[in-house]
């Protein structure tokens, strides 16, 4: 498989091969008709379309510069959450095209919805929740299941720096600094393990569940969707 670097006609830089550019084509004209009232019906759908992916870890940590990589043949927990949003935001706006599909995915995965360098993709889980609520994409409803708010030092990527090769950039260091900073001083909400068999029934098919951690300096490690089924 290769990979080229390409505009599309739009603005941002585009990391995706010929094979990714066609399963993404592909998969719009199978997931034509998926639209529900229900949208959490509609993630749960387009969700389970990726049942046999394989999981393919730093699949975004790719070339010497930050551009939009498209990859339906390898997901993480991370990119596979943004994959399945982007082609359910595609359904319900009634559009069907790559371009509309990266628009999408750029929207997702960046501060503000745009592509700005390595610092400007959403790397802590918990900024991604929040700059997405910002952006109208979804709402946090932690707290109103019965979440309670914690503080914690996050610093786990500037103190981890040689696990992140885009990190040698000084810039790249200075400006993921200020992301950790930022969120140091933001309240995390988290629904403790003992009040999550009380409250489970408040969780939707097609919410998007994360799990934080106790590993120093990081605040979620996992991430996926809600199914539920009798």
């Amino acid at each position: 498989m290769t990979l080229a670097i390409m505009p599309f006609g739009h603005s941002q830089q585009i990391t995706c091969s010929a094979e990714d550019k066609q399963a993404v084509e592909d998969k719009i004209i199978a997931l034509d008709g998926l639209l529900e009232k229900d949208f959490g019906k509609t993630i749960v759908a387009v969700g389970k379309s990726f049942l046999g992916t394989p999981y393919v870890a730093k699949t975004l940590e790719i070339g010497e510069i930050e551009t939009l990589v498209v990859n339906l043949h390898g997901l993480d927990c991370t990119t596979y959450v943004e994959n399945v949003l982007a082609f359910s935001l595609l359904l319900r706006e009634g559009k069907s095209d790559f371009n509309a599909f990266t628009d999408n995915l750029e929207t997702i995965r960046y501060k503000n919805g745009k592509l700005d360098g390595y610092a400007s993709r959403l790397h802590y889980f918990s900024e991604w929740i929040a700059n997405n609520e910002q952006k109208g994409l979804l709402k946090d409803i932690t707290a109103a299941i019965g979440g309670v708010a914690i503080t914690k030092e996050i610093n786990f990527m500037s103190s981890h720096r040689e696990l992140y090769p885009f990190l040698k950039d000084e810039l790249n260091y200075k400006k993921i600094q200020a992301s950790e900073n930022y969120l140091n001083n933001e309240a995390i909400c988290y629904l403790p393990q003992d009040q999550i068999r009380a409250n489970e029934h408040l969780i939707l098919s097609g919410d998007i569940i994360a799990l934080t951690t106790s590993i120093e300096g990081l605040d979620i490690t996992h991430t996926g969707i809600a199914i539920m089924e009798n």
